[in-house]
């Protein structure tokens, strides 16, 4: 059965609009602010929006892969880049909120919450496991590392992905449907690509077999 395939036209028309709908959150947001309309708690809502995106760009950037491999679709693929740099630039709104907004640079208090709230610690450290992906994302870097290397490093998207849901599972006081819903996604992705991983191996080990 061929694999779909794309047109460049079409594939610029889907990067587009993937961009547009990308920056929809934030500029949202935006807007909201400008009318004054963020709620009680600005600095609080501003921290939860983009910490919910962040977390759905990573979600949506680690599907493509799996999406791929289910439909034969390349297009996905050629997103992946995007979102992934989507989702590491509202993680870095998500942390110069709390670090200016919330925390006015208070660097003792920044570290003191680092080191006391379990919750700040896994989620600084999942934004710092991006920091290396977004300055990999390039195509020159991927040259420079080579393709196994650069695939090695990058599977720090599923850390990241991990230590986000589980900083927003400690987060929530309350309901639990969010942070519950990420996990779920995610454990689907994650059992996907080991189903993958497994299954290449058996298809692979009697072709080895054989040959030995």
């Amino acid at each position: 059965m061929p694999k779909p395939s794309l047109n460049a036209k079409a594939l610029a028309w889907i990067k587009a609009a993937t961009f547009l709908l990308a920056l929809l959150p934030l500029a949202k947001l935006g807007v909201n602010a400008y009318l004054d309309d963020l709620g009680a708690n600005p600095i609080e809502k501003i921290t939860h929006v983009t910490g919910y995106w962040t977390l759905t760009m990573l979600t949506i950037t680690l599907a493509a892969t799996p999406l791929r491999r289910l439909s034969g679709w390349n297009w996905p693929i050629r997103l992946r880049r995007m979102l992934g740099l989507f989702a590491f630039g509202y993680g870095c709104l998500h942390l110069s909120t709390y670090l200016v907004l919330d925390q006015f640079f208070d660097w003792d208090a920044i570290v003191e919450d680092i080191v006391k709230r379990p919750y700040i610690t896994v989620g600084f450290a999942a934004f710092v496991s991006m920091i290396p992906l977004a300055i990999t994302s390039t195509d020159n870097m991927l040259r420079r590392l080579g393709g196994k290397n650069w695939l090695r490093l990058h599977r720090l998207a599923y850390l990241c992905a991990v230590g986000g849901v589980v900083h927003y599972w400690w987060l929530v006081k309350k309901d639990l449907s969010n942070p519950i819903a990420f996990a779920s996604v995610l454990a689907v992705l994650l059992g996907a690509r080991i189903a993958y991983r497994l299954g290449g191996a058996i298809i692979r080990r009697p072709a080895t077999t054989r040959s030995t």
